[in-house]
């Protein structure tokens, strides 16, 4: 199920002196915590160690198959997860509990919507950075033997979601690197825009990469730095990036969390009843394990931990924040408060401006599950016409399949998505999603409606029409795949085949946010670029490579030809898909 690997980082010096910054209260005291494993278990979780995933196994045995059983069957690789933008990366660092790492593990299943290709968690133990590192979801990754492998009361976590091809090993995060001082872990949400002039001048002193991660950049830029105290090492590497960067990092004694002046990446603090330190991508993390959120990390903001409290630095004077706008319209869980805000209350708010600014006679109104649900229930609330589940998801599908040598149309929507006729058969229906990226997925959902007896299908979209490439830590499609920058909102109507089409209008969503608006990134909807990408600009905050080393020109494609504005410029090469 998933490719595990452990590692042991040098043991570090314990004698250092930080410079004291604007102390809190310090944590008491920490108390034991129970085991999240049943204490009747007899052995770990199972978790399969193998080199490839299970999926490959069966594809890599028909390939090779010479039985003629199988010579009409096609192996079928499901692209419709890929008409949504998805997000990078999830992170968590816990300071001041015992069981560190296994709050860590609970509080990655929280995030696993954020990352679903791999996971890891580094602890402290004995002045030693531990790790575990694995390909897979947090539950193939880890189980009560590997976890029993992570003593200490310091830990940092990471999810990760690969933008193309497999995701190998050694490009799981928290990477953990030896350094003339020590050692140090961190784990990375978000995309570094000046990622390959920074990795050059490294190259060019000397400096060797083991993977093409911008987050690897990092730690070169910390181990070169002769500031001290440490976090002052941090702050120095930080003063050298550009884009988005959400970090937690760990030595042998602290705890630091860094977040970009810019404040694109969410970054939340909390605080457990035993006084431990929690850092975490999402408040859904906090809930889990019951700590209560505190604040955000602000925009420009390192907070170091240590056993005298915690210590506020301002990284760098930064400008007005710009924050991630699709955080609220499809990333977060609707559970939990970003910027400041609740997820839950923004996209049912989107819905009811949907109702008002698009409202169209209809019998039923429906979500594309799951990220449509809320917004479909403020829309049906402000337009007074019952919710219902027309659309089923199935959460059990892996992202490739062996497909019948009678070919099935949309096939990959209808193994997710099943239509319910009783609730279809007849009706005038209005189907809410978050976003249309390259409308192949929203044309196949039009049909499969329509086919299940709708007899009218009108999509109402709670986010502007998508016409920009992010490069701020979000895999979306360069701009020539972008629909909304193709078509005009008619155009893309009958292209999905829809009876009508509209988006959340771009000054309502502002209006909506208020004092706040100017606040938040809408790059994607605009193509203004708060950070313009200078020169070639890495594609996305990862490894495109997937774990080959060489040099920068050895990795082929996921570039950016140099552009003032990306907008309506292609891309080398198209991601994978």
């Amino acid at each position: 199920m998933a490719t595990t690997a452990f590692s042991t980082a040098y043991p570090t010096s314990s004698a250092r002196t930080a410079t004291r910054l604007s102390p809190l209260s310090p944590p008491p005291p920490s108390k034991p915590f129970s085991s999240i494993f049943p204490k009747t278990l007899q052995k770990p979780l199972h978790t399969t160690q193998s080199k490839n995933n299970p999926i490959s196994d069966i594809i890599s045995t028909y390939r090779n198959s010479t039985s003629t059983e199988y010579t009409d069957t096609a192996i079928f690789s499901d692209d419709d997860d890929d008409d949504k933008p998805r997000e990078e990366c999830g992170v968590v660092g816990i300071y001041g509990d015992p069981e560190a790492a296994r709050l860590c593990y609970l509080s990655l299943h929280a995030l696993q919507h954020r990352g679903q290709e791999g996971a890891g968690i580094v602890s402290v133990h004995d002045n030693i950075l531990q790790s575990v590192t694995g390909v897979g979801l947090v539950s193939e990754v880890f189980s009560e033997s590997k976890l029993a492998k992570l003593p200490g009361d310091i830990a940092i976590g990471h999810v990760r979601y690969s933008t193309a091809g497999s995701s190998m090993l050694k490009n799981v995060q928290p990477f953990v690197a030896g350094y003339r001082f020590g050692s140090v872990g961190v784990a990375h949400n978000g995309n570094l825009v000046n990622y390959q002039s920074l990795r050059a001048e490294l190259e060019e002193n000397g400096s060797i990469f083991n993977t093409s991660s911008d987050t690897e950049v990092v730690l070169h830029l910390i181990a070169i730095s002769k500031a001290r105290p440490f976090f002052m090492r941090i702050v120095e590497a930080c003063e050298k990036l550009e884009g988005a960067y959400s970090m937690v990092f760990l030595t042998e004694d602290k705890l630091v969390a860094v977040r970009d002046p810019f404040g694109f990446r969410p970054l939340v603090m909390g605080r457990k009843s035993n006084g431990a330190v929690v850092f975490a991508s999402e408040t859904c993390a906090l809930d889990l394990i019951e700590a209560t959120y505190e604040r955000e990390v602000y925009p420009g903001e390192v907070l170091v931990v240590d056993k005298e409290g915690v210590q506020s630095l301002c990284l760098m004077p930064h400008p007005e924040p710009k924050s991630c706008v699709f955080e609220h319209i499809y990333f977060s869980l609707p559970n939990s408060v970003v910027f400041g805000r609740s997820v839950y209350e923004s996209r049912h708010a989107f819905g009811e401006i949907l109702a008002t600014e698009a409202p169209v006679d209809c019998d039923v109104v429906i979500a594309v599950p799951d990220s449509g649900v809320v917004a479909a229930l403020g829309y049906a609330a402000k337009a007074g016409v019952p919710f219902q589940q027309g659309l089923i998801r199935s959460h059990y599908v892996g992202r490739t399949f062996i497909e019948p040598s009678q070919k099935i149309r949309d096939f990959g929507v209808k193994l997710k998505l099943s239509p319910v006729r009783a609730v279809l058969e007849g009706k005038r229906v209005v189907v809410v999603d978050d976003s249309i990226v390259r409308g192949t997925t929203s044309s196949k959902i039009v049909r499969l409606l329509k086919e299940s007896g709708a007899k009218e299908v009108h999509m109402r979209i709670a986010s502007p029409p998508i016409i920009a490439s992010c490069y701020y830590g979000v895999d979306t499609p360069s701009p020539g795949e972008l629909i909304s920058n193709r078509m005009s909102v008619d155009e893309i109507r009958e292209f999905i085949g829809s009876d009508s089409l509209a988006f959340l209008p771009m000054d309502k969503l502002t209006e909506y946010l208020g004092g706040d608006a100017k606040g938040f990134c809408y790059a994607c909807f605009s193509g203004n670029y708060p950070v313009e990408p200078k020169g070639k600009v890495k594609r996305i905050g990862d490894s495109l490579d997937d774990g080959l080393t060489g040099s920068m020109e050895s990795i082929d494609g996921g570039w950016l030809p140099e552009t003032g504005n990306e907008m309506g410029v292609e891309k080398e090469i198209k991601l994978s898909t």
